[in-house]
């Protein structure tokens, strides 16, 4: 049975070009996550985070490798922001649905911590998962329709 784990680490766009290919990674959706009105738009999202919806094969991959690639993919110090991109949309999230997800988030983030890779603190935050909507058909694929689109996503 296929799990799903909510990410948010900037601009959504990076996120699912870089996902969509990991291994046991069966699907992606971009969204809005955390936030707090009903009908979030690319315009208008207050509160939500810019985020990434995975649907993974635990057989096949780990929530933990899958979120050890995804502090691989950003940077989990800068708060609210990547790259270019400011703001509480492009804040470092992990977004659990249940205590399992929570632990697991809370293990790797004491890892990347203690691996003292980033020499700032991570300011990733962990929360449950609320108010998710899916993101306009626009912004799906983005980087497949538009390949030389901007990302500031690149694997370290």
């Amino acid at each position: 049975m296929n799990k799903e784990i909510t990410l948010g680490g900037g601009c959504f766009w990076g996120l699912q070009e870089l996902f969509r290919k990991r291994p046991g990674v069966v699907g992606t959706e971009v969204g809005y996550a955390g936030g707090s009105n009903e009908r979030p738009t690319y315009e208008n999202h207050p509160g939500h985070a810019e985020s990434l919806r995975i649907t993974y094969d635990p057989s096949l991959t780990s929530l933990a490798e899958l979120l050890r690639y995804f502090f691989r993919i950003h940077d989990p110090t800068t708060k609210d922001r990547q790259g270019n991109d400011v703001g509480t949309s492009y804040r470092s999230v992990i977004f659990y649905k249940d205590e399992e997800d929570k632990l697991a988030a809370e293990a790797v983030i004491s890892e990347v911590e203690e691996s003292e890779k980033w020499p700032d603190p991570v300011t990733t935050t962990i929360e449950p998962l609320k108010n998710y909507f899916s993101a306009e058909e626009e912004h799906q694929e983005y980087l497949q329709k538009h390949p030389h689109g901007y990302t500031c996503h690149f694997e370290r």
